[in-house]
């Protein structure tokens, strides 16, 4: 089996399918063919495809798409899924006013 970061592995050309216009991720809208695009722009781990085409990070935190997306890319590669690293899972984090964390210290007094 081939080193899947080993960066100089020839893909060949990519070739457009037919369902390249499904999308896969629709938290964030990324199509099949965004995935497998990606992928041929030399990004070969979920954490880069997370990263550059956001898949997995909307609100369902890649609970929907991350197996599909984890199949595009293994396809794409030639290899199969158990190969890829998952993605590194993180907290959902949004903003909080500091009036909020003004009452968190009233409660203790």
């Amino acid at each position: 089996m081939e080193n899947i970061y080993d960066r100089t592995i020839d893909l060949g050309e990519y070739k457009p399918e037919p369902d390249d216009d499904r999308i896969i991720c629709r938290c964030e809208e990324v199509t099949k063919g965004e995935i497998r695009r990606a992928v041929h722009d030399g990004m070969y781990t979920i954490t880069e495809i997370r990263r550059y085409l956001r898949c997995g990070m909307g609100l369902c935190q890649g609970q929907t798409c991350a197996k599909l997306v984890k199949g595009i890319v293994a396809r794409e590669l030639g290899v199969s899924p158990a190969v890829l690293t998952p993605a590194t899972s993180r907290a959902p984090m949004r903003p909080l006013e500091m009036k909020i964390f003004a009452k968190e210290g009233e409660e203790d007094e």
